[in-house]
């Protein structure tokens, strides 16, 4: 029993933390119907932005308080990422709209090699340690000489993430931006006609995807305490994975699909092989779209005539 509520919290915070990168990608999938490859190079990128302050706070500026500074980083990184996604997409993505779909897919790749590359030569090829942050536990029950633990660190990514992403559905669903979105979503050229400004509600959702990463790669680096400029491709990858599972383009569906990618892997680490985990995840991913294509809340793909 301590082992399952062990795996089960180590779970729910590891597929935290897929659910917010995987949002960027459905949100970009559902407005423009591309897949965005670079996203997870963007929360790597963050989670470096997030290294370099935290350890300007706290050794250069003198910050006593690691929560003030974990807040003061978390703004930061997500500002500077959303500007960066939001040059992205002017550059690589809006010039490519309406070519044939290849032309962004190519684009979107080469943007993820460009980023992996910079932070290389930038940051150096080797992993970048952050102080412990965070270290305390509290141990929720013990038997046979273990012990079921929850740390600070893994209530801080709950708690950031249920109140992100209820602030981030109340946006999507009860503003005027959430609105455009949608309305985009479902036919970007009867939206412009009614009004919507449809090149600033894509740029803005990039920013909103971006700022989501930004707040997973600052989550990430606190939970792992090290980065690396290749930790892009696996987290991406694992994180596409869940946006296609919970149904790519439905937001719930990529926190669903987050969660359930994240109890995969740990419950098979724990009561099977650690060398495996990736192999169970992508077995059952396909074993659902086998019988459920459009993924577990995703909506069959209407054409439109």
């Amino acid at each position: 029993m301590e082992i399952f509520l062990q795996q089960l919290i180590n779970g729910i915070t590891l597929g935290s933390i897929y659910g917010l990168i995987a949002i960027g990608y459905t949100m970009v999938f559902g407005i423009i119907g591309m897949v965005n490859f670079a996203h997870g190079d963007v929360f790597m990128v963050s989670a470096f932005i997030a290294m370099i302050f935290f350890l300007l706070f706290t050794t250069v500026l003198g910050v006593s308080s690691v929560i003030m500074a974990l807040i003061a980083v978390m703004i930061i990184a997500m500002v500077l990422t959303g500007l960066l996604n939001w040059a992205i997409e002017r550059v690589a993505y809006r010039p490519l709209r309406g070519s044939f779909r290849l032309a962004p897919l190519i684009s979107a790749i080469g943007m993820s090699i460009v980023l992996s590359n910079f932070i290389q030569v930038a940051q150096g090829p080797r992993n970048k340690p952050l102080p412990p942050v965070l270290s305390g536990t509290i141990t929720l029950m013990e038997r046979n000489n273990f012990a079921a633990t929850i740390s600070y660190k893994q209530i801080l990514i709950w708690v950031v993430t249920a109140v992100l992403l209820a602030g981030f559905w109340y946006v999507v669903q009860k503003t005027p931006l959430g609105r455009a979105q949608r309305a985009c979503e479902q036919d970007r050229k009867m939206a412009a006609l009614l009004g919507v400004n449809v090149d600033r509600t894509i740029s803005l959702t990039f920013v909103m995807g971006a700022a989501l990463a930004a707040v997973a790669g600052t989550l990430y680096l606190t939970y792992y305490g090290v980065v690396n400029f290749s930790d892009g491709f696996t987290p991406g990858v694992k994180a596409f994975t869940a946006a296609v599972l919970g149904g790519i383009g439905s937001l719930p569906g990529a926190v669903l699909g987050g969660l359930l990618i994240g109890l995969i892997e740990t419950f098979w680490s724990g009561y099977f092989s650690i060398d495996y985990k990736d192999v169970a995840a992508f077995s059952i991913l396909a074993i659902v779209l086998i019988f459920m294509p459009q993924g577990l809340l995703g909506r069959p793909e209407v054409e439109k005539v």
